[in-house]
């Protein structure tokens, strides 16, 4: 279910269909027909609306159309963390005409929460990891906590309930890796996207939630949510005053979401190149530029072997946090 580092594990486990970039099929679908588009393509956000992932791929939709001369449609399919899109891209046909524009949990960590997928991870591939940012450590006001370790400390004396987007979302996975890390117990309470996630923060229904930074500022500042730390390597540009969780001497803590663009594995060469070459485009223009900073999301970049060696490298650490920790979905 691992992303794969070798082309000879690769064709082991698919039995001869090529996953790095460059090592495709021979001339199939778009690239054996003509010119790559040769009809509008289909952008699957594997979330609900209005989320990061989801705001990025719309972002970038009208430059691959004024590039690519065929319109990129973005559609949500959301539920099952993430599943139900990804497994839509996976089984659609390898031609390029159907994306997925997603986050990288779908595949570093669900395959080991889930009893049964439909899909596994090696079904589909990276295109370009576009871009990555970290959550936001926030408590209410009311918990008395002011700072990351004296969340720490409360919870050794007390379970500490943590809201996030869902079980397996990245907001539970850093929950449980701060866990893992410092010994403190949680009590993960799942709701259905961030936004409700957010609201329970600042009602107070949770003690706090490790959730994405853009949905908790508002309410950061006006004071209903204590921030706490950052799980990013670096400081949040919404945020600059709160520390991240390496500078509070807890590098082990961090975590950031992967922003990416993943195709059909069998997807021939020639149009993933297109596909690489346009998106990287997209993403440098101003307007593309200032929605990331909004939505706290820093440029990657990253294709071909990086990009499978990124996320090979996340699911083998996430592999062992959802065994250390029992994460699963019932």
């Amino acid at each position: 279910m691992e992303f794969l580092a070798t082309r000879r594990h690769a064709l082991r486990i698919l039995g001869g269909l090529p996953l790095m970039l460059g090592l495709g099929a021979g001339a199939t679908g778009a690239a054996a027909q003509g010119a790559y588009p040769g009809k509008p393509v289909l952008i699957i956000n594997n979330f609900p609306p209005g989320g990061p992932s989801d705001l990025l791929a719309r972002s970038i939709a009208p430059a691959l159309h004024e590039t690519l001369r065929q319109p990129f449609i973005v559609e949500n399919r959301a539920g099952a963390a993430g599943n139900i899109g990804a497994e839509a891209v996976a089984r659609s046909l390898p031609d390029g005409h159907t994306l997925l524009v997603g986050i990288d949990t779908t595949f570093t960590v669900n395959p080991y929460i889930y009893r049964s997928m439909s899909f596994k991870a090696a079904d589909v591939v990276p295109v370009v990891i576009m871009a990555s940012s970290g959550l936001l450590v926030g408590v209410h006001p009311s918990t008395g906590i002011k700072t990351l370790e004296g969340m720490i400390i409360a919870g050794k004396t007390r379970e500490i309930a943590l809201s996030s987007a869902g079980n397996g979302s990245p907001g539970h996975l850093a929950a449980q890796v701060l866990a893992d890390a410092t010994g403190m117990r949680i009590n993960p309470i799942f709701y259905r996207g961030n936004t409700p996630a957010v609201t329970a923060v600042v009602a107070g229904e949770v003690d706090g939630g490790i959730l994405a930074t853009p949905g908790m500022l508002p309410h950061v500042k006006a004071g209903k949510v204590t921030a706490l730390a950052v799980t990013s390597r670096h400081r949040s540009d919404l945020l600059p005053d709160v520390p991240s969780v390496g500078e509070l001497g807890l590098p082990g803590l961090e975590l950031e979401v992967l922003y990416l663009v993943m195709a059909p594995a069998a997807t021939p060469p020639a149009v993933v190149q297109v596909l690489q070459k346009s998106i990287l485009d997209a993403l440098k223009r101003p307007e593309v530029q200032t929605r990331m900073s909004s939505l706290d999301l820093r440029f990657e970049g990253l294709t071909g072997a990086a990009a499978h060696e990124r996320m090979a490298a996340l699911s083998a650490r996430y592999t062992r946090v959802v065994q250390a920790t029992g994460m699963k979905v019932e």
